[in-house]
């Protein structure tokens, strides 16, 4: 290389120093440019000034009772006395549903006598519902007799289950509110025609 070649060089590597305005010391490292951004906070996409809208409150259930007559006869016991008030203070009743009664009985007499005997209690929980303020009207009595038990009403042996009859001595009271009829009917047409009696 010529001396003026050099000097050249030389001039011009002292320019190029010149340029670099870093202070001493200073990375002078290309930047990290891989780096991942800092996550932002988490942004809600819920207006405050949108009201959240009322839902309606969700529909009542059906309500079943059992009101028994252990002893026989149409006389309402303590019992059954307490479970009517549990269906007066209801929600199902205050709904204006109609109220289903099926009075049934045990095997303990003829067929006619089963069903006077459970028509019988059916008309004394009706007529404590009416003494209570509950229209007439709302309420149909279903009369099964013993067709359908809920206890066998004989032991193994033939002998009388007492224990089973006086469980199926009973009134069961069935409550379906509007919203819950789509679903479940109050008196299914099947409980109506196996009864064979209906009375106001």
């Amino acid at each position: 290389m010529k001396p003026q070649s050099i000097i050249a060089a030389c001039a011009a590597l002292g320019l190029l120093a010149a340029c670099d305005s870093r202070p001493e010391g200073e990375d002078t490292s290309p930047e990290d440019t891989t780096a991942s951004p800092k996550p932002e906070e988490p942004v809600s996409i819920l207006r405050p000034d949108v009201e959240k809208p009322d839902l309606p409150p969700p529909p009542l259930e059906p309500l079943n009772a059992v009101i028994g007559f252990p002893d026989g006869g149409t006389n309402l016991d303590a019992g059954a006395v307490a479970a009517l008030e549990t269906v007066l203070a209801s929600e199902q009743l205050s709904s204006g549903a109609p109220i289903v009664l099926r009075a049934h009985s045990d095997s303990g007499g003829t067929d006619e006598a089963n069903a006077d005997a459970s028509e019988a209690r059916g008309l004394a929980v009706a007529g404590w519902l009416i003494e209570k303020g509950v229209a007439e009207e709302r309420i149909d009595v279903i009369v099964f007799g013993e067709q359908n038990p809920v206890e066998p009403n004989a032991l193994p042996d033939g002998s009388a289950n007492e224990a089973g009859r006086a469980a199926n001595r009973r009134v069961e009271v069935l409550i379906v509110p509007p919203a819950a009829a789509n679903a479940e009917p109050a008196a299914s047409q099947a409980d109506t025609e196996a009864s064979g009696a209906v009375s106001d």
